[in-house]
Order: C-alpha cells, then structure tokens, then sequence
C-alpha cells in the first residue's frame, strides 16, 4: 500500500499530489530547481453533491470522470499521481522486535505474527507495509528495533486505485494523509527533542484528524467526526457544502471576542462546536500522556482549511493551556508559488502540497 515509507524524502520520477476528500480535489505538481521547489501546478476543484455521503465516496466513477475533467481542463500531462487515504481508514502501530532479526525474519514477524495481533481484520483482507525507525536497548538489556506497521483495508486501497484508473491515471504512491501532512512540516517538527511531543490537529471539511507525534512519527492518532461543515451550519446563512461560502464566513469570525458575546445565536452556536472539538482534543492528549512517562506536548500544530478560523489558535491556546499555532504550508516547504496564494487558503494546502512533495523532495 505505501510505498517505501522509509524513503519518505526522497526524489522519484515527475508525478502529481492529488488530495481527494468530501469538499474539493487538490491538485499539486512540484519541481525542484536546484535547491529550490517551485509549485508548477495548484489547482483545486469542489466535490459535486452525491459523490460522498457521510465521509464515504459512494460514486466512485463521477469522481473519476471529475479528476478526469481537471486533469484535461488545466492541462496536466503527468499519468502517474501521489495520493491519500484518511487517516481514519489506516491502523498505524509502532511494534519493539528484536534488532538481531535479518530483513527475512523481520519481514516475517511483521507480516504475519504481529500483523495478526494487532490488526483487528484477517491478514488477507489489509494491504500493509512497514519500516525501521531506530534502535533502542529495553529494561532487559536488549537491543530492539521499533518497527512502524500501517495497513488499511484492501477494499479501501482498491477503491482508490480503480478510481484513478477509471480516470486514466496510475497511482505510484498510496499513502496516509497525515503522512504527506508530517512531511510537509517535517522541519518544523525537527526543533523538538525526543521527550517533547506535538499535537498535529487537521481541521478539515467534516471531521477533524489528531496526529501526536514525537521525532516525526505518529505514536497516537484519532478522528473526530467535527470539522468545517458542522461549524459552517451554526452560523444560520444559506451556505451550499460544496462553495467556499463557509469557510470565508468562519474566517471573519473572531473566536475570542465571541466568548463574551452571548446574545449573538449563531455565534454561541459556532462556540459551542468548537469548544466540543476543544474538548476532544484534551480528552485525546489526556489519554495519550497517561501511558506516556516522561513525555511532555510542547506544541499543538494547527492544519487543514480550518486552521484559518478567526483567532482558534488562541481558542485552544487559552482552552487547553498549549501553545498553539496555525501552519503556513508554503512557508513550511519554502515552496515557490509564482503568484500570491492568500494567506487564509494556504492552510488547507498542506496535505496536497506534501503529496506533491513525495517525488521530488
């Protein structure tokens, strides 16, 4: 399913990111000149009605006819194209095995003894792949190994693969979005120590994906089923889930001014769902600190289309007592845009942009 997680960084052949989810497709194609990217393509298209239903993608072959339609109408040439899951659809564990296994035995462990153990489907029914992190010694003295299994259904991965056929498009790298998510903020994840954790937060269109990661990988992950969409309906205005309406009126919202503004319906409303997903996220650091010793969160880390609500970055700083910050992708990457991508929609470009950074980066 993934492709040489290992080799996350490294550079490959000229392909294209494409991030699929219930609102729009992004499009990104990256080239590296130098020691410079430049972002040669970025385009994005909104999801028709009746292709998703509930986070679902119910009509896989409209889907494909659309990306179809993009790739043609913007005039993409590449065939072959760097995509996601949701994260919600992968099981990521970090598993200790002895370092004295060769790559035989290993592969062997994984793929059949702890695969069944700790994946809750039969081993035939998950495409799966995994990859070395780093050595460590255990109380006992012995040297181990930290393994990182991901698997996801195979009728997932199928879905997404025969999507992309139908559309005349071969899928080189089938990969987690919070994946393409951490490789896009992998330098900013850098200035924390081994002992400090972050809490990657994705706001997108109908839920919300929490990532705690230490040095890079994700050691817990959970999706709450509160994003944009639900937010969008608290403000009590004709808004169609398939415009950008939405999300520029959330934006003008100012998060802290409202705390204070309680004969303002809507705006009480809108608090009163983020502060349910506030509490989510406490409940999720909470719990993953009780089995962590010696682990401390020195940042939240704010993504996806809702990191540009007004001021929710101080929402959740004074809510859970965390410094947290909204992420700007394209200064992450240092990517060169060509033209002016405003400020409030590059949020949202995180995880296409880290797809497009796959092969070149």
């Amino acid at each position: 399913m993934i492709n040489s997680i290992s080799n996350l960084f490294d550079k490959k052949s000229d392909v294209v990111g494409v991030e699929i989810n219930p609102q729009k497709i992004n499009i990104t194609q990256i080239a590296k000149q130098g020691q410079q990217y430049k972002l040669q393509k970025n385009v994005s298209t909104q999801i028709p009605q009746g292709i998703y239903e509930d986070g679902e993608i119910i009509d896989s072959l409209s889907l494909s006819e659309l990306i179809k339609d993009v790739f043609k109408q913007n005039r993409i040439s590449a065939k072959e194209v760097v995509t996601a899951v949701p994260m919600r659809e992968a099981i990521i564990r970090i598993i200790p095995v002895p370092a004295e296994l060769d790559e035989e035995e290993l592969k062997d462990m994984i793929m059949v003894h702890e695969a069944g153990m700790h994946l809750p489907y039969p081993r035939e029914e998950v495409d799966l792949d995994y990859t070395k992190l780093g050595y460590f010694m255990d109380e006992d003295g012995i040297e181990k190994v930290n393994v990182l299994l991901v698997a996801t259904k195979r009728e997932v991965t199928d879905l997404y693969i025969d999507i992309f056929e139908q559309a005349d498009l071969k899928v080189k790298v089938l990969e987690i979005n919070s994946f393409a998510l951490i490789r896009t903020i992998k330098d900013q994840l850098r200035q924390f120590g081994a002992q400090e954790a972050v809490v990657l937060v994705d706001i997108e269109f109908d839920s919300t994906e929490i990532a705690i990661i230490v040095e890079g990988v994700p050691q817990f992950s959970r999706t709450i089923p509160i994003g944009t969409y639900q937010m969008q309906e608290t403000l009590e205005q004709e808004i169609d889930g398939s415009s950008d309406e939405g999300i520029n009126a959330l934006r003008n919202i100012d998060l802290i001014p409202g705390l204070e503004d309680t004969d303002n319906s809507s705006l009480s409303s809108l608090l009163k769902v983020v502060g349910e997903l506030t509490d989510e996220l406490g409940r999720s650091i909470n719990f993953y600190l009780n089995q962590s010793e010696d682990l401390d969160v020195a940042q939240m880390i704010l993504a996806g289309p809702g990191a540009s609500i007004g001021k929710i970055d101080e929402f959740f700083t004074q809510r859970l007592n965390l410094p947290a910050m909204p992420v700007d992708p394209i200064a992450a990457l240092a990517i060169e845009t060509g033209n002016s991508i405003p400020p409030e929609e590059r949020s949202g470009l995180g995880i296409a942009l880290g797809l497009g950074m796959r092969e070149v980066a």
